[in-house]
């Protein structure tokens, strides 16, 4: 018996890190400041003007009259400017429909700096060898990319498998290349595995009742018994960020107050922020693998749904019956909070079972059937 395979449009994202030349990154880093900027004054002119006089062509027309009176921002290519002007529309579409809360201004500090590419077809990337890539940046020019996926690029691309455009990104680790990609591909059939329950804790951070533990592969804690905030790195890097800190609490001792910090603790800032991105990027690639991993071999997996804020809150206690080792509940807690799941996992609501025993109950907050717990405990012990 022959199965026909029904094909179905696939978009998702692929995020490549840049190798860019101190020219490139200053010019990059240009375009993102006149991207914020250029929301800011779109908030302003929005919210200032009346609603009768509020439409997309006159905004239009103001963005361009800026960018001709302005030189700073001028720096910011057309097609990314409609595209700051595309993304500040859909948020208040968001709000509008009670998805999101109301746009706001993006701060110098806080927000991401990012830069649109809203045409797929100006980025012509190119294969150089088996780890690197080629792609047009708009003023710019050709840029290095890490390649780490096979992309529909060049004489891979077509019709229905294409890159439809990319955004750049900067983390503390660098400037990095968001591609978003549509391909072609099968529609996936229904998974036949079995079903498990997973207990998310600290010491084994995904507990199974099939005794299929999930592990990070390097101790919690310390040797005193504390736990390790730092595993995620290695000795040496510890060391390192240790020295950092210090180095850096010392610098910050000069400091008056209402004083603007010194290039030399911004420096040390910046390298405390890598060690810290290097140690969630390590994080969040055990947190894909893993999860894949379980999403193949299990056909439903259940995840218990904690509210953490409520696990706090009651923590605290009350005025005549304060809580006790409220920081360490609350620390427990946010370390139990579910993770990201790749597409495709099936979740139900609650799930509660005790310790390994491999028994549980279904049902929702409040109304589970009581489980007994089994002779190896809990797996948090």
């Amino acid at each position: 018996m022959i199965t026909e395979h029904v094909q179905e449009k696939r978009q998702f994202g692929h995020r490549a890190r840049l190798a860019l030349t101190p020219a490139q990154d200053q010019v990059i880093n240009s375009q993102a400041h006149a991207a914020r900027t250029m929301w800011n004054l779109l908030h302003d002119w929005w919210t200032m003007l009346p609603k009768h006089k509020r439409s997309l062509a006159a905004v239009d027309s103001a963005i361009r009259q800026a960018r001709a009176d302005i030189d700073w921002l001028a720096v910011l290519p057309a097609q990314s400017a409609q595209a700051v002007l595309e993304t500040y529309f859909q948020a208040w579409k968001n709000c509008w429909d009670g998805r999101a809360d109301a746009p706001a201004f993006k701060s110098r500090i806080r927000c991401v700096m990012s830069v649109d590419i809203p045409q797929g077809r100006d980025l012509n990337i190119g294969r150089v060898h088996r780890r690197w890539g080629m792609v047009n940046i708009p003023e710019v020019g050709r840029v290095r990319f890490r390649w780490t996926k096979d992309l529909p690029a060049s004489k891979r691309a077509n019709k229905d498998s294409r890159i439809t455009g990319a955004r750049l990104v900067k983390d503390a680790l660098g400037w990095h290349i968001a591609f978003r990609v549509q391909t072609l591909e099968s529609k996936p059939e229904p998974h036949r595995g079995s079903e498990v329950g997973i207990d998310a804790g600290v010491n084994i951070p995904l507990a199974l009742p099939d005794g299929n533990h999930q592990v990070h592969g390097r101790p919690a804690r310390l040797p005193d018994g504390t736990a390790d905030r730092d595993k995620w790195l290695t000795g040496q890097e510890k060391a390192k960020l240790l020295r950092l800190e210090q180095r850096a609490a010392h610098r910050k001792s000069f400091r008056k107050p209402k004083e603007r910090s010194s290039n030399r603790l911004r420096h040390a800032y910046d390298q405390i922020r890598e060690l810290r991105a290097t140690a969630t990027r390590r994080h969040q690639d055990w947190q894909h693998k893993t999860t894949t991993a379980l999403a193949e071999q299990y056909g439903t997996v259940v995840v218990e749904q904690l509210n953490i804020t409520n696990m706090a809150k009651s923590a605290r206690g009350t005025m005549d019956q304060p809580g006790k080792n409220v920081a360490q509940i609350e620390d427990l807690a946010a370390k139990r909070r579910p993770r990201l799941w790749p597409n495709g996992v099936k979740k139900r609501a609650h799930s509660r079972w005790a310790g390994l025993c491999g028994r549980w109950g279904w049902g929702r907050l409040g109304h589970e059937r009581p489980v007994t717990a089994g002779p190896r405990g809990d797996p948090d012990r």
